[in-house]
């Protein structure tokens, strides 16, 4: 069982609001992204996208773009260097079964806007305007892009994707009981295909540093995963690459996985000798991965009291022909409900796409929208409130893993306070009952749910005679906040002020850590620079009891708290001496540790461990227009310890106006006979702006935890999850009608 150590300080920062430690940086233009960094003499190159969907190149016309004065060259398949990134065995850290796309390959179109040349020149606009010169010609083939199309064709993929839970085996008889339950429903539910969007787009720069060495900085949520890419697929040695990405324009999923412009980028530097940057263009951000449209069918079978007799959830997703991409969909309904009767499903169809890839919250965006929606549909077929029903089939063990019992779980106040705050008991429950105006409203509300994970995780701390501290390791800060909370901890743990500590990230010369993502970063990086510093603390001590006349000579390290830049005996502050005397005393310009966090394999083997939320929303509906406005928000979330509440709020408002987002706008739009995205742009892919999010009220529930120890949940994901779903209740509440389909828009409101 995880147990917190003990206190060597106070949590004089942790749990404290506090304005990021990178805000300076951010908002004064100091913080430098992959696509700005530079070296001498600099390339630029410029992607040249295919513009077909599936067949072969017969030819690339290049004459001309090599003609511009200041084109070094023009790379393609038929020219490029061979290099040992034609090994199929290699998968980067978070790649599904498959052979990952190889850019500049061989003559295959795998997918459309796939890379068929690099034009590399002497300056930017040189090589933007050499790549229009670029003339492709193919032998085009008829692709398959339609979802709805190959359903027939859908396969349980035979190798399951690293740390991704399938589908348990069902239990009971659902279709019998669905059968003969008093209360049945079953519709199909879909959401779009949508496209991440970061502010800042996809880019790395390669500097050639001589005698072999590289240092890169590349747009990516891990820099170790970079980095390990470029030494498998280009046979380099490790020592000889760095990869650094200090600050992230947002990721949300994209940047964790090396895109294609890191690969040809280094392709382009060893090549030409020289350094290479690439930034790929807002049109070409829907070149490679996305949240993939979903087709999902559920069917609950219930008493008339709403009791929960039958669960069956079936969810049909597309991935490339290269990749099996797979998240977790359909387990949610029996993670969040209690039923004797589950049979949970879920199939890939084969696409001429890019392979699709993980978008904040993957799988539960997607899985949760429908069972919500169906649990609502439910509610309104039984009469019963919403909340009523699924207390009334409220699970408190996890039935896809061994039935094991959740380590904490407040949901039930999130319920509770989410309904007090939001004023929910004042609902009439009749459909198109409430109104302002011409506005009709609506009061929805959904549950949320996401794995509550830790990750085998290293960090340094290093302190200096003069009293500042060093902590790190080449995790990122994608958003989040983790420069600030891992301030905090480190400041905390050694009794100092927050302006006396460095965190450094983002640099694979740092200890080892995983790609940020899955909300998983706090509890593992943070664990990880407790420790080091906890180590730190223990050489200070041993230190300062060999002073003459030490005032710990006698102390156990228990017994010693760390506060005001001293360390002391916790309950007799005077006995203490400072941390800085101490090294004088002892003649040490520095003191280091490194240190591993791993998660506790005794509290898995017992719990499961989630962050959970309620939500609630309003709308209101011009009932002539159809237009939908979300004036209010309300999400309550359980996530244990809140380490700095500030950063905490903003992570679940970030991850709400996503959640409106993905209700009501995002949708990348295929065209089936062409097999292209045709709103690649942000004009026409359209996402929340300013007008459209209104009041957005964030509650953090009390909840202990101990699946870390820090206590800490994840907060990334949970703010996005059932978002949708609110909103979409809200509007049947309002209008009456039921939209099953993601993204709600106006058409779907007056069809």
């Amino acid at each position: 069982m995880t147990q917190t150590f003990s206190s060597t300080g106070s949590d004089r920062f942790v749990g404290s609001a506090r304005s990021r430690v990178d805000g300076p940086a951010k908002v004064t233009g100091l913080a430098r992204y992959a696509g700005e960094f530079t070296g001498p003499d600099l390339l630029h190159g410029t992607v040249v996208s295919g513009t077909i969907a599936r067949g072969r190149i017969t030819g690339i016309d290049t004459e001309a773009a090599e003609a511009v004065p200041g084109v070094i060259k023009v790379l393609t398949h038929e020219n490029r260097p061979r290099t040992a990134w034609l090994d199929y065995n290699y998968q980067d850290a978070v790649a599904p079964p498959g052979s990952p796309f190889r850019a500049l390959y061989d003559d295959k179109i795998h997918y459309s806007g796939q890379p068929v040349a690099l034009v590399v020149a002497e300056d930017f606009e040189t090589a933007r305007h050499a790549a229009a010169l670029v003339r492709v010609s193919y032998a085009a083939e008829t692709p398959a892009t339609d979802l709805t199309a190959v359903g027939d064709l859908a396969y349980d993929p035979p190798k399951k994707r690293s740390g991704i839970k399938p589908p348990p085996k069902p239990w009971g008889d659902a279709d019998a009981v669905f059968d003969t339950s008093a209360v049945k429903l079953r519709e199909t539910y879909r959401i779009a295909t949508e496209h991440h969007n970061p502010m800042e787009p996809h880019a790395s720069t390669v500097i050639v540093e001589g005698e072999g060495r590289y240092t890169v900085y590349d747009k990516v949520q891990g820099v170790s995963n970079s980095h390990a890419y470029l030494a498998s697929v280009f046979g380099l040695d490790k020592d000889k690459v760095r990869v650094m990405n200090p600050y992230l324009g947002g990721g949300f999923g994209s940047g964790l996985r090396p895109q294609y412009q890191l690969f040809l980028a280094m392709l382009a530097a060893r090549d030409l000798d020289r350094s290479v940057r690439v930034v790929l263009t807002r049109d070409q951000m829907w070149s490679f991965t996305h949240r993939p449209e979903t087709l999902q069918t559920v069917s609950l079978g219930a008493d008339a009291d709403g009791t929960l007799q039958a669960l069956r959830h079936d969810a049909l997703a597309p991935t490339s022909r290269f990749e099996d991409y797979q998240e977790v969909v359909v387990n949610w309904s029996a993670v969040l409900y209690r039923c004797d009767n589950v049979a949970l499903t879920y199939k890939l169809a084969q696409l001429d796409v890019f392979t699709p890839g993980d978008m904040r919250a993957p799988g539960a965006v997607t899985g949760v929208f429908a069972i919500e929606t169906a649990m609502d549909e439910l509610a309104h077929a039984t009469g019963l409130d919403p909340i009523e029903l699924r207390l009334k089939n409220y699970s408190e063990r996890d039935a896809t893993a061994e039935d094991k019992p959740f380590g904490s779980k407040a949901l039930k106040s999130c319920f509770t306070q989410g309904a007090e705050r939001f004023g929910w008991s004042r609902r009439n429950p009749e459909p198109r009952s409430m109104r302002e105006g011409r506005e009709l409203v609506g009061w929805g509300m959904a549950t949320g749910v996401w794995e509550s994970m830790m990750q085998q995780t290293s960090a340094h701390a290093i302190l200096t005679a003069d009293g500042k501290l060093e902590v790190g390791n080449s995790t990122g800060d994608i958003g989040t906040g983790t420069y600030t909370i891992l301030t905090q901890i480190a400041a905390d743990s050694l009794g100092l002020t927050m302006e006396a500590v460095t965190t450094k990230l983002g640099d694979t010369d740092l200890p080892e850590a995983p790609v940020a993502g899955g909300s998983w970063t706090a509890a593992s990086s943070g664990t990880a620079v407790m420790k080091a510093c906890r180590d730190v603390g223990e050489q200070l001590f041993k230190l300062a009891r060999q002073m003459d006349d030490s005032p710990l000579a006698n102390v156990d390290f228990e017994r010693v708290a760390f506060a005001e830049g001293r360390i002391a005996v916790a309950d007799d502050p005077a006995r203490g001496v400072a941390l800085v005397d101490v090294m004088r005393a002892a003649g040490v310009e520095k003191l280091e540790a490194t240190a591993s966090a791993a998660p506790d394999k005794d509290f898995n083997a017992t719990y499961e461990a989630y962050t959970h939320s309620a939500i609630f929303a309003e709308v209101k509906v011009d009932e002539e227009l159809g237009q939908v406005r979300v004036t209010r928000i309300v999400s309550a979330i359980a996530a244990g310890k809140v380490l700095n509440p500030k950063t905490a709020r903003s992570q679940i408002l970030g991850g709400v106006v996503m959640g409106i987002g993905s209700a009501l706008e995002e949708e990348s739009m295929m065209d089936t006979r062409l097999g292209r995205f045709m709103n690649h742009n942000l004009s026409e892919y359209h996402v929340p702006v300013n007008a459209d999010i209104h009041d957005i009220e964030v509650i953090f529930v009390d909840e202990e935890d101990k699946a870390n120890p820090l206590g800490v949940k994840g907060l990334g994901e949970i703010g996005i999850v059932g978002t949708a779903a609110a909103i979409a209740n809200a509007v049947h509440h309002a209008t009456g009608k039921r939209i099953r389909d993601l993204p709600i828009t106006i058409d779907k409101i007056l069809a």
